[in-house]
């Protein structure tokens, strides 16, 4: 490049208008400006940059725990859950219990209401009696008579299969067997575990009666000791007969108890006219007439009755006896077990048995509880 051309050069730029300068500086400011803006929003955008980081650090932090929270919930629901199933099955055991006891509480209000019925059905017999001549031979006085009567009792008591009634001579025996409850008796190489219990039996605490005269039965007495059904039978052809006062005979009983004999008759008006004799003389064919004495027949009516449960004093249920041996072999051996002192047992006065599938009625003559 030649010199001209160098001057030329450096005079145009020296000769730049101060306008021109002016106007680059402003520029320079402008840019300047930008990028104290620009460093200004990079600024702000790091720390929205950190905002937004420690925001997710708080969100996971939070769903973490959140999540700990779930956890915990859902295992504290698991537990509650698992101990309202553990009551449920509680209360489902509980009902199963009381209806089995409900179940037993019936079939034992069952067994009373046949004591019940039964014991309606002994006091319908009768209770008229023949006449009797007497000598009274003691002191008489003015003072208040008062009537005793002596009540034999005759409870009757239904047996289930699989148990044994066992009374005892002393009430301390009794008491000890059942205390025991649970009873082991040996069977030759085997043994049978029983269980002792009480025997609650039904008892009347009181009772109201009325009798009437039944107009189709008469009672017979004073009869002769000989062969009863030919006894029977001359009655049965002496009251038959119009002649004698009688009449149609529905039925001739012979009263063990009294060795007296009811007869009934088809028709009402026959029993007051025979009644109204008193006595009668009938054919035995023993070669003479022999006076009997009829009286009127008492039929009773309960018209209240009031029971209550006693405990037996003397007697012990035995159940769960399994029919492991012959039924008389098996009460010989429950026998021996309960007589023997080291078992806790002692002198008995009368047992039964009665094995499984079967049932019976046992009758309480003497063991029965003070009213």
């Amino acid at each position: 490049m030649s010199s001209e051309e160098d001057y030329s050069l450096v005079s145009e730029i020296g000769l730049e208008s101060p306008s021109s300068l002016e106007e680059i500086g402003q520029e320079i400011e402008n840019h300047k400006e930008k990028h104290r803006q620009l460093i200004a929003d990079q600024e702000e955008i790091s720390k929205a940059i950190e905002a937004s980081k420690h925001f997710a650090d708080e969100f996971r932090q939070r769903a973490i725990s959140q999540g700990k929270m779930q956890l915990e919930d859902e295992q504290e629901q698991a537990k509650h859950r698992d101990v309202l199933q553990g009551r449920l099955l509680l209360l489902q055991q509980e009902s199963s219990r009381l209806e089995e006891e409900e179940l037993k509480a019936m079939q034992a209000l069952h067994g009373l209401e046949e004591m019940i019925g039964i014991a309606r059905q002994e006091t319908q017999l009768p209770t008229a009696a023949p006449e009797k001549n007497v000598i009274f031979t003691g002191a008489v006085s003015d003072e208040e008579v008062s009537c005793n009567f002596d009540i034999k009792p005759r409870i009757l008591y239904p047996m289930d299969g699989g148990t044994a009634l066992l009374t005892f001579e002393e009430e301390e025996v009794a008491e000890k067997i059942m205390s025991l409850k649970q009873h082991e008796v040996t069977l030759g190489e085997c043994f049978i575990r029983l269980q002792a219990e009480p025997v609650w039996v039904l008892q009347p605490s009181r009772i109201e009666v009325s009798t009437y005269i039944c107009p189709k039965r008469i009672l017979v007495s004073n009869l002769p000791t000989t062969d009863t059904s030919r006894t029977l039978d001359k009655l049965e052809i002496h009251f038959s007969k119009s002649r004698n006062g009688g009449g149609e005979v529905e039925a001739v009983e012979f009263l063990q108890d009294s060795s007296n004999v009811v007869i009934t008759f088809v028709q009402d008006s026959v029993a007051k006219a025979l009644t109204d004799r008193l006595s009668h003389d009938v054919d035995f064919g023993t070669g003479r007439k022999q006076r009997v004495h009829v009286n009127p027949f008492m039929n009773g009516e309960i018209t209240a009755l009031k029971t209550r449960v006693s405990k037996s004093i003397r007697t012990v249920l035995l159940s769960g006896i399994p029919t492991v041996m012959e039924q008389e072999d098996l009460q010989d051996h429950l026998e021996i077990h309960f007589q023997k002192a080291i078992n806790g047992g002692g002198e008995i006065d009368a047992i039964t048995y009665n094995p499984l599938g079967q049932r019976k009625l046992a009758v309480f003559l003497e063991d029965c509880p003070s009213p």
